[in-house]
């Protein structure tokens, strides 16, 4: 159950990292509380989480699944750059996600 509270964590991390950008500052009101939700729900998922998992694995995925569906959804909605070498870097870190994963004893 804690790895699959971790991943709706994760992606919920994702959530408002990219809902950052949609507030415009904090100046869009549904945006800034959509984000803000995602923000709470993130944490205290993970923090449900972290009552399983060990806290470096469980924060290290979290982090992980934020950054790279951050920057992945970036390449896509906001046109950032899709250079081989930034793949190459994203693919490492989904690498040392899996790894945080198998090496939990978990």
């Amino acid at each position: 159950m804690g790895w699959i509270l971790l991943v709706i964590a994760g992606l919920l991390e994702v959530g408002w990292a990219i809902g950052l950008k949609y507030t415009e500052g904090f100046t869009r009101p549904l945006p800034t509380v959509l984000t803000l939700a995602s923000m709470a729900a993130s944490m205290g998922l993970l923090g449900l989480a972290a009552k399983t998992l060990p806290i470096g694995t469980a924060y290290g995925v979290w982090v992980g699944i934020g950054a790279v569906g951050a920057a992945l959804l970036g390449i896509v909605l906001f046109k950032e750059p899709a250079t081989p070498a930034r793949l190459v870097f994203l693919a490492l870190m989904i690498v040392a996600i899996l790894g945080l994963k198998a090496t939990s004893g978990h």
